[in-house]
């Protein structure tokens, strides 16, 4: 395997599938499915799921709500897709605990970092949920946080596309795919991966990214292997 620790960021909108709201359990099935050949070939998964496809807290924000309470309305719908993962999962058989930023000691365990290396080792995956625990950051830059707190070896972006284009390739048919790019092309081409945090707190820790398509049914597995998926930002 190319990976020993991964950590492996969804987005909120994945989880609807073709819903236009909430969860939808086939492509929960299927993530859980994806995500157990990886742990059965003995990489240690960690996960970051965003909440967009039940509260966004920016999109709040915008329609006049209190920034401030509008994320924390977003933390926790990050809490309920995790626990939703987290059931998919352990249907599969695979062992999971989650780990939330804020405080729901019913729900999920609290972000303790020896614990969820430990959690780890033993072969468990770990979703963090509940972001950094702050407003104003999003599920990016709690991805990036948690992946360099636990020493993984890369974050795994998951999205609808298959990696990093010259311009967005669902308006634009004549975008073209990067294989690699580095950093600073990134920033300087304008190219949209992550945040602005997400990406500098990435760089400066020299922890590459890659950028794929989750909804292909074995690009995970692929990615992993050492196969060139998707597109890969390093320095």
């Amino acid at each position: 395997m190319h990976y020993k620790r991964i950590l492996l960021k969804l987005s909120g909108e994945a989880l609807m599938g073709t819903k236009q709201y909430g969860i939808d359990a086939q492509r929960l099935s299927e993530y859980a499915e994806e995500i157990k050949e990886v742990v059965d070939k003995g990489i240690e998964v960690a996960i970051v799921i965003g909440g967009g496809n039940i509260f966004r807290g920016l999109a709040g924000a915008s329609n006049g709500m209190d920034r401030v309470q509008a994320d924390h309305m977003g933390m926790l719908a990050t809490v309920i897709n995790g626990l939703a993962l987290q059931s998919a999962l352990e249907l599969q058989g695979v062992q999971t605990r989650l780990q939330s930023a804020i405080k729901i000691n019913e729900v999920a365990e609290p972000f303790i970092r020896r614990r969820a290396m430990r959690h780890l080792e033993k072969g468990r995956v770990v979703i963090f949920g509940g972001g950094t625990g702050n407003p104003y950051f999003t599920t990016d830059s709690a991805a990036v946080l948690r992946a360099i707190e636990i020493e993984a070896d890369v974050i795994l972006k998951g999205t609808r596309v298959d990696g990093i284009y010259t311009s967005d390739p669902e308006k634009d048919k004549t975008a073209t795919k990067f294989d690699t790019i580095t950093f600073k092309d990134v920033l300087t081409k304008g190219l949209k991966v992550m945040d602005t945090t997400a990406f500098t707190l990435s760089q400066e820790n020299e922890l590459p990214i890659v950028v794929f398509d989750m909804n292909k049914k074995g690009n995970l597995m692929k990615l992993v292997s050492g196969e060139n998926i998707g597109t890969v930002v390093n320095l």
